[in-house]
């Protein structure tokens, strides 16, 4: 009996990859966690990590949510802000207080928590929507993805941000074929975290609901999506009241949307949006402007970047079409570090053939659920383009680029289909000839 004869089959073997896989995904970050390290770097894309790090350290001082020093956008030293996620700090902060103020015991709980369970995320819905060849298919992506990889050890939202959408577009799929109560308000519950660690979701959530409307019209009522909303709103609710109480005006969460749209389409970009250094973008914001809290402040800009909007729409839309370059960069590029170039094209630029005919194959295939695919395609259009109408970096693609790896495991699936038949072919060719 061969090797291959001995290898296990079935349900077996499925697992027995699986587990595999979500080894290797631990492996690698773990690998990233220690060349990251215990030391906190400016380093390219990943430069929040010290303020992150920094509201820990404020939270365990007794110091709330607050910075000892000026700080980025525009917030005095020791003045609340709610700039930032109110949940990562929160992590960090505990992390903290059981191992002392050591980064490098976040990044290795990062790398074995988050690591594997995006992995497995994916392959539970790449399982469901196309089989289990292409959950496999999907999940090995992933554990090998450099994007992946290096934002899993950095002290981000992003890990736990990407999980919970995964986690949520999961659920709905399985709430529009089996609603149940209790599901709903678990995706109440993700939305809540993802909410949590960046806001933006938010925009998306009209749509998702939308969508599970449509999707589910005939097994559930209409009045069932508002369960969501409810366990959604008891984890926003808390930040809303400290909001009030601090800057004593209504935040629904984070004061970030009006400085970002000011910054992303201020008319010094004209028509192609570029990076500036830090000190530029503060310099922008008008001086009579400054003297006001930060909730003030960024409804203030928010009503000036929608005013460059009015003014000249039609430079704002010329913006926004520049910006697709960016958002979807896969090539090196001068201005970049060499990290920079080695995460985007072993990565993004790597796996972007497959995504694309993935895309194409799931689209081409009559016989897959077009009605379930439509909620990934939704997804991509939805939020890319609410990044593509405000601020476009490569890091808040990273959520688009988990759901475009399962079209990826898709493109290797139907790949390994067509080698095998080539293989077949060529064996009974020989065949033949030997007769």
């Amino acid at each position: 009996m061969n090797f291959c004869q001995r290898l296990p089959t079935g349900k077996k073997a499925e697992t027995l990859c699986l587990g595999l896989i979500l080894a290797v995904a631990v492996f690698t970050r773990l690998g990233a966690a220690l060349y990251l390290g215990d030391r906190l770097e400016i380093l390219p894309g990943i430069y929040d990590q010290i303020s992150y790090d920094t509201l820990a350290q404020s939270l365990l001082n007794g110091q709330g949510y607050t910075f000892p020093r000026p700080w980025w956008p525009a917030t005095p030293p020791g003045q609340p802000t709610s700039f930032w996620s109110f949940l990562y700090p929160l992590y960090l902060a505990g992390v903290y207080a059981l191992f002392g103020p050591h980064p490098l015991a976040a990044r290795i709980l990062q790398a074995l928590v988050v690591g594997p369970l995006t992995a497995w995320l994916l392959y539970r819905l790449g399982r469901r929507l196309f089989g289990p060849a292409v959950g496999l298919f999907a999940a090995s992506i992933s554990a090998i993805y450099v994007y992946y990889v290096y934002y899993h050890a950095a002290l981000l939202t992003e890990p736990f941000y990407i999980a919970a959408i995964l986690g949520a577009l999961g659920l709905a799929l399985e709430i529009v074929e089996r609603p149940a109560w209790h599901r709903w308000l678990v995706l109440g519950l993700l939305l809540g975290v993802a909410a949590l660690l960046r806001q933006v979701i938010l925009l998306f959530l009209p749509f998702l609901l939308g969508w599970m409307l449509w999707a589910g019209r005939r097994r559930f009522p209409w009045w069932q999506v508002l369960l969501p909303l409810l366990s959604l709103l008891l984890l926003i609710f808390p930040w809303t009241v400290r909001n009030y109480l601090v800057f004593d005006r209504f935040v629904l969460l984070n004061t970030n949307a009006g400085f970002t749209f000011f910054w992303a389409n201020h008319p010094i970009h004209g028509t192609y949006s570029r990076l500036l250094e830090e000190s530029a973008y503060q310099d922008l914001i008008p001086p009579e402007l400054r003297a006001l809290n930060e909730a003030a402040l960024d409804a203030e800009l928010l009503r000036l970047g929608l005013k460059f909007v009015r003014e000249d729409p039609g430079r704002y839309a010329l913006l926004c079409l520049n910006r697709i370059l960016e958002y979807f960069k896969f090539w090196p590029s001068a201005e970049s570090s060499l990290l920079s170039n080695i995460s985007r094209t072993a990565s993004f630029g790597l796996f972007l053939p497959l995504m694309l005919y993935g895309l194409y194959l799931s689209v081409q295939r009559s016989t897959l659920n077009v009605q379930r695919l439509s909620l990934l395609y939704l997804f991509i259009v939805i939020y890319s383009g609410i990044h593509l109408l405000s601020w476009a970096l490569i890091r808040y693609r990273l959520p688009v680029d988990a759901v475009l790896i399962l079209f990826a495991g898709l493109a290797l699936a139907d790949l390994g289909e067509r080698l095998g038949r080539w293989r077949r072919i060529k064996c009974w060719q020989g065949h033949l000839q030997r007769l």
